[in-house]
């Protein structure tokens, strides 16, 4: 699943009269570089939430055919649900129990083959080391499992890959991410694992005009 349901508010103007999502990086737009590294790791099922202008995106990607997979919509009229609500309102399209979801205005090199989720576990994030615009950090990594109490937190990279237990008890609606995280890592339910690579949380014009310089 990409998440692609945002507004774009910190992009504007250039999210006026275009999804963030359709923005270009290196003359391809931020959705279709998605698109491209799933479907180059063998991932042909995909479904892309969409929100505010979301008919752009579907006349951009239509039922993917020409990317060499399968999309289809999940719509969000009005205000976005939020990560949580987004997925949740989207898993009577997601066929397998276990799914990775990813945001679309990420530009990385992180290579999708390499996601596992073991048995015992009902998600598992990849982190990156903090960026300067999120000192802060999201959550702690200690000995392959995602933690609140620690010292240090990373943050989370917008990827990571879940089974659909982990939404268990939880209705359709407005919902963060965060707090189900936080509840399931209580019982050691969520792993994680800290990627080093390239990675771009594309946020604002200034990380949009450096993923640019960085793939150029």
């Amino acid at each position: 699943m990409i998440l692609a349901a945002g507004k774009g508010e910190r992009m504007r103007p250039l999210t006026d009269d275009t999804p963030k999502p359709l923005l270009k990086v290196a003359g391809l737009s931020l959705i279709v570089r998605q698109v491209q590294a799933l479907a180059t790791a063998g991932i042909s099922e995909l479904v892309i939430n969409t929100g505010i202008m979301g008919e752009q995106i579907h006349e951009q990607l239509g039922n993917g055919e020409r990317y060499g997979v399968t999309i289809q919509y999940s719509v969000e009229n009005g205000n976005p649900l939020e990560t949580a609500g987004g997925i949740i309102k989207a898993l009577p399209l997601l066929d397998s129990d276990t799914f990775i979801v990813t945001n679309a205005d990420v530009v990385t090199d992180f290579d999708y083959t390499e996601l596992r989720l073991d048995a015992d576990k009902t998600a598992h994030l990849v982190l990156v080391e903090n960026p300067k615009h999120h000192p802060e950090g999201d959550f702690g990594l200690k000995n392959g499992l995602i933690h609140y109490n620690t010292e240090k937190k990373y943050t989370f990279s917008g990827i990571g890959i879940y089974h659909r237990h982990f939404f268990d008890g939880y209705i359709e609606g407005v919902r963060p991410l965060a707090p189900l995280i936080r509840q399931a890592s209580k019982s050691d339910q969520v792993s994680g694992e800290l990627f080093q690579g390239y990675w771009n949380d594309v946020g604002t014009q200034d990380r949009l005009e450096k993923a640019n310089r960085d793939l150029l």
